[in-house]
């Protein structure tokens, strides 16, 4: 993804607080603000409250409406500046109108901020708006962040970042999905005589993965679904630093494809292949890999945190056990197995983002004999900051 650093800074946006009634009080600087006092506002929330105020219409409400219901993305996003531009620049011609600001003005606003998208990223709200004014949009950049809301008069709110409201929410966020291919919609299979399916690839021997299940979607629900990926770390050179040597997620290729949206998700995803496996011990002899998830933000497959963050979690859950919180091949000719082994490797090198949000660390996974607690059909947990137990997982060599 782009380098944003000097937009993000300058993009101090987000959205902001209704508990849970349908229009409680908020805090608008000024519900009549012209063009003058807007210009003193970040990007997105300028973005947020043009695209509120042009809601008011019911002919422009309804149009929203038609291209959210009709987006075959998941979770029918729209990417925000496509749709200012579609069809003419109908979308950011009636936001000009109704906020004030020149057309051209609000389009270097919307050239100039990050890319964005919008959609309703709570089930229940995309279940309930049916296109009337009853609805509020909301931008933050962090996640987490208080969201900044408006509603259809432009009336500024903050939100619980934790707790949707009652209103239904319209998010204009920074962008997570690829919108550069178009995913295949729903189609009538009834109506269609299908060839037979081709067989299944051939098994590439490996680390996988099949089951997986969270105590929480570490996601704000102005972010919608979480995305979990996860990491295998070991040795940087000869250091004594980790580094990433592959990661599992929505955004990559088969075998490494893993698109896990909810708590609970079962498959089969390799996480490192044999070959991997062998290269890395080869050359890191008497070492082992960690396997480590995150719930990623903004880019795909790249671990963007806290460096003391992270290694303050490692510190803490290689303290608890003894440091045997990593594992290796353990496969014999009669049983493949991956298996605990110790954990040499405690500091992760890679510095923190600097754009866009911090990932969040789900955890280090760790072998539930060491850890001392089992789950039915689960062989590792996923130990995160404070030792914190944050899921369990099925490890297996294949």
């Amino acid at each position: 993804m782009c380098s944003y650093t000097s937009r993000a800074a300058a993009l101090a946006l987000l959205v902001g607080a209704l508990a849970c009634s349908d229009r409680p009080p908020g805090t608008a600087p000024d519900a009549t603000a012209g063009p003058a006092a807007l210009a003193t506002a970040t990007n997105p929330e300028l973005l947020a409250r043009s695209l509120a105020l042009a809601l008011g219409d019911p002919a422009f409400r309804a149009h929203v409406k038609g291209e959210l219901d009709r987006s075959p993305f998941r979770e029918h996003k729209l990417s925000f500046q496509r749709f200012l531009v579609a069809g003419r620049g109908h979308a950011l011609a009636a936001m000009a109108q109704r906020s004030g600001v020149a057309t051209a003005d609000l389009a270097r606003t919307s050239d100039g901020a990050i890319p964005l998208e919008m959609y309703l990223p709570v089930p229940e709200h995309r279940r309930a708006w049916k296109g009337d004014a009853n609805v509020l949009v909301a931008t933050a950049v962090a996640d987490h962040d208080p969201p900044v809301a408006f509603d259809v008069r432009g009336n500024r709110l903050v939100l619980d970042p934790e707790r949707p409201p009652a209103t239904p929410v319209i998010a204009v966020v920074p962008l997570e999905t690829d919108f550069s291919t178009t995913p295949e919609r729903d189609a009538c299979w009834a109506c269609v005589i299908l060839p037979p399916p081709p067989p299944p690839p051939p098994v590439v021997p490996g680390l996988y993965l099949s089951k997986a299940h969270f105590v929480d979607d570490f996601e704000g629900w102005l972010k919608g679904g979480p995305e979990f990926e996860v990491h295998i770390l070991g040795q940087k050179g000869q250091t004594d630093s980790l580094t990433d040597y592959q990661c599992a997620g929505e955004k990559q290729p088969w075998p490494y494809y893993f698109d896990q949206n909810a708590l609970d998700w079962g498959g089969s995803v390799m996480l490192f292949s044999k070959v991997q496996l062998d290269a890395y011990n080869a050359a890191h002899p008497g070492q082992n890999i960690r396997v480590f998830v995150v719930e990623d933000d903004d880019t795909a497959c790249q671990i963007k945190a806290d460096r003391n963050l992270l290694n303050d979690a490692i510190k803490a859950v290689d303290g608890a056990y003894k440091a045997i919180t990593a594992g290796n091949d353990s496969s014999s000719w009669a049983l493949k197995t991956f298996k605990r082994a110790s954990a040499f490797q405690k500091l992760w090198a890679a510095l923190a983002s600097l754009i866009n949000t911090n990932d969040e660390l789900v955890g280090n996974a760790v072998e539930d004999a060491v850890v001392g607690i089992s789950y039915p059909g689960y062989n590792w947990i996923v130990k995160g900051q404070n030792n914190a137990t944050n899921g369990w997982i099925t490890l297996g060599m294949k």
